[in-house]
């Protein structure tokens, strides 16, 4: 593992731990939307927005460098997989506003797609971890790999100007301690 493959894999641990309390947050029969809408924003602005960026607009194009197809294949997969993951976002987005304009029957909505999108990314990030990054490690030459990192780290500090990486964790920290106190 490379410093760029680890960097990616430092951000599924904590993808995984805010899947974990929307599958928390959808057994509720007293749903927090302020939750609900906190877990969404950080899908969309960590785990989207900071994370698959790092991989659609710097991974995945040097992986196509060294002749992986982004038509076909792992890759392909991985971008396929984005994608799945966004319409699942855009669900629980639309279903929350209407929960919180009385649609009270939006709720089965929002929690089957943080359900779903849950599951898929459960899936997706094993294929990234054992598999996909385990071909980049193998295919990258180590001054790519490096170079890979030192991007990584300058999109870190672009994407995050207001918002450094620490507080999107906080922000999982805290609804962790919320619904998967210790």
């Amino acid at each position: 593992m490379n410093d760029a493959t680890k960097n990616l894999e430092d951000d599924h641990v904590y993808i995984l731990q805010l899947i974990d309390v929307m599958e928390v947050m959808s057994k509720s029969s007293e749903p927090d939307i302020a939750d609900m809408e906190d877990a969404v924003d950080l899908i969309k602005s960590y785990a989207d927005g900071l994370h698959h960026a790092k991989e659609e607009t710097l991974l995945f194009p040097l992986m196509a460098q060294h002749g992986f197809s982004t038509q076909q294949g792992p890759v392909a997969m991985m971008l396929h997989e984005h994608t799945q993951g966004r319409a699942f976002v855009k669900e629980m987005s639309e279903n929350i506003e209407l929960f919180k304009n009385g649609d009270l029957s939006a709720l089965a909505f929002i929690y089957s797609n943080m359900l779903g999108y849950g599951e898929l990314l459960r899936n997706h990030i094993a294929k990234e971890n054992n598999v996909l990054f385990r071909m980049a490690d193998q295919a990258l030459p180590k001054d790519d790999q490096e170079m890979l990192y030192k991007q990584f780290q300058e999109v870190e500090n672009k994407c995050l100007p207001n918002h450094q990486k620490k507080d999107f964790i906080d922000r999982i920290e805290k609804l962790t301690q919320v619904y998967l106190p210790a």
